[in-house]
């Protein structure tokens, strides 16, 4: 797990070595292990390394003589199949990145990607064709942002942040990414809240020539194919295709643990894990004592008890939020409004005392189908079906005027393409959360708020043959009645059933209403006079939700809350103090 950037320049220009260095200093916190840079002619790579695989040897950028040069952030698991499929090749190191080059010469830029299996983001520069290539894995678990260049040419990097310190990119809002945010909670598609950054879309291959993007290729997710078989051979299968995902994802030479939550993928995690590892698993959980949300760690503790893991719990305290917010705000530099980031960044901090990989049930619910609207959108038209996301949050809010139009444009471009595909309801909402929901949001939290204290995360259930299983299930493998996760609830009730695989799913919430609500009129007041909220939104409306005591006000005053201190540092460029209260009032009008 890394941090990575680069120029790609057109021929004869040459790449500032004062930038290359900015671009590393920023990205330290990702790979605290290493870090170089290194030009070579119109093109340089950055890298700063956090050493799982090789942690001696895989020193990067990784090299084919004066031909191939590769700089990746993730890790690839198939890299034992693949040494041992391409044993001629002369390989330099033990790493698992390395295994990128010999499968890019063998089958070229386009199918390169597929066989790759893992998490990755990547740069690779081959000198002999001159030219660059950047790619995504499919899911876009790890992130890779590129802006174009005034001079001509691209800049790219493993987060925004570095590309506006660095100088490559405006420290600007693009305001329909901004409303976009907003009222989905999360962006749509290439575009970022950030000037002219633009996201390397999960699966996509760009090829730069030039500094000039030339071919765009792109891995789409497994279709959905449904077979009809038993329920007892599904049950196989999936014990069969989880277990040898879990079984890569430990592929490790630094000691892994699990975020172990009150919910079912992470049981199912944690007993695939104690079982193919052989060892005592490290756990680690996160609650609220004293607050009006459901509390995992009673759940959890007893998942831990039964596999006897090496278990650690956190409380996460309203004091916590107010100290941590900021901080949070400065990693989540891809705007988004996930709740679960706060404790996410501190369970994240004291995992990566003593570990550097944890795993994370992540997808689950997008991949095998657990959520509640997934239910409802099979349902007929006139009872709320076939519906994905047609209100925004402020749009469902009693205030005046607010600058946030033309959100849904991307996302409702993005379902048309898909209904053409001839997807049932189910699919499409599963597969609109796929490419959207999961990869700018959920994902962002976890690479983000890991990455900021050099920990990384693996989500076994976004794997290749976990995908290509999952687009093969019936419909009544996904949802049953009540129940979505229908086959993951059944495999569990046989195998584990000490994980209550169907009683009421409760979900992960954080009481960020209940810690605003009690400052509510002083927050009302800081926000309003940001200037970032003020651009968007009338000064007595943002107070207006602020005093307001139900969850839609409530969450609409938490988004207004955390886009005024996002804007203070990513626009504004302020540094950033572990107290909310003083960072806004500094940046009120």
């Amino acid at each position: 797990m890394c941090g990575i950037a680069g120029l790609l320049l057109p021929k004869g220009h040459v790449p500032d070595e004062d930038v290359l260095v900015k671009l590393q200093e920023s990205l330290a916190h990702r790979g605290p292990d290493d870090a170089d840079h290194k030009i070579m002619d119109h093109v340089a790579l950055v890298h700063t390394r956090l050493s799982i695989i090789d942690v001696a040897g895989g020193h990067q950028p990784l090299e084919k003589g004066q031909d191939l040069s590769l700089v990746m952030n993730g890790e690839i698991y198939n890299y034992v199949e693949l040494h041992a499929k391409y044993a001629s090749y002369p390989f330099t190191t033990r790493s698992d990145s390395e295994t990128a080059l010999p499968v890019y010469e063998d089958v070229g830029a386009r199918e390169m990607t597929g066989h790759l299996r893992g998490m990755f983001a990547l740069c690779l520069i081959d000198r002999k064709k001159d030219l660059a290539i950047l790619a995504r894995d499919p899911y876009g678990i790890k992130p890779l942002y590129y802006v174009a260049l005034e001079g001509g040419g691209i800049a790219f990097a493993s987060e925004i942040a570095p590309l506006v310190r660095a100088g490559l990119a405006q420290s600007i809002v693009n305001p329909h990414a901004r409303a976009q945010s907003l009222q989905l909670g999360f962006g749509v598609g290439d575009a970022t809240a950030v000037g002219f950054v633009k996201r390397v879309l999960p699966g996509e291959t760009l090829v730069i020539e030039d500094g000039r993007i030339t071919a765009r290729y792109q891995q789409d997710l497994p279709a959905f194919a449904p077979r009809v078989r038993g329920e007892d051979v599904l049950q196989k299968e999936l014990e069969e295709v989880l277990r040898g995902s879990v079984r890569v994802h430990l592929r490790s030479d630094v000691p892994y643990g699990l975020f172990l939550s009150g919910g079912l993928d992470s049981a199912t995690l944690l007993k695939l894990m104690s079982e193919e590892s052989g060892t005592r698993v490290r756990t680690y959980s996160i609650g609220f004592t004293g607050t009006n949300v459901h509390d995992e760690r009673e759940q959890a503790r007893l998942m831990a008890g039964h596999f006897n893991s090496d278990h650690h719990e956190l409380d996460f305290t309203q004091d916590d939020f107010w100290k941590t917010l900021p901080l949070v705000a400065k990693a989540c530099d891809d705007l988004m409004f996930d709740q679960a980031m706060l404790p996410t960044y501190k369970l994240a901090a004291f995992a990566a005392q003593d570990l550097k990989v944890v795993l994370s049930g992540e997808g689950g619910d997008e991949m095998f189908a657990g959520y509640r609207r997934y239910q409802k959108v099979r349902l007929p038209w006139f009872l709320g079906g076939g519906k994905n996301r047609t209100k925004g949050f402020v749009d469902r809010l009693k205030v005046g005027s607010y600058h946030l139009e033309d959100w849904r444009d991307a996302y409702g471009a993005l379902e048309k393409d898909l209904k053409g595909q001839g997807m049932s309801k189910l699919d499409l909402a599963q597969r609109l959360d796929q490419m959207t929901w999961l990869p700018n949001d959920l994902l962002v939290k976890l690479d983000r708020c890991l990455m900021a204290h050099g920990l990384e995360g693996r989500t076994p259930f976004l794997d290749p043959e976990v995908g290509a299983f999952c687009a093969s299930l019936p419909e009544k493998a996904r949802v049953q009645g009540r129940y979505g996760k229908w086959i993951v609830r059944a495999w569990l009730a046989k195998n584990l059933p000490e994980s209550a695989p169907f009683a009421k799913k409760r979900g992960f919430r954080v009481p960020v209403s209940q810690w605003i609500a009690s400052k509510g009129h002083r927050l009302g007041t800081l926000v309003s006079r940001q200037e970032g909220v003020a651009e968007i939104m009338d000064k007595r409306d943002v107070q207006f939700l602020f005093a307001q005591n139900d969850d839609r006000a409530l969450f609409a005053a938490w988004e207004l809350l955390f886009f005024a201190l996002w804007h203070e540092i990513h626009i504004k460029g302020k540094d950033v103090v572990p107290d909310t209260l003083a960072m806004l009032s500094r940046g009120a009008i």
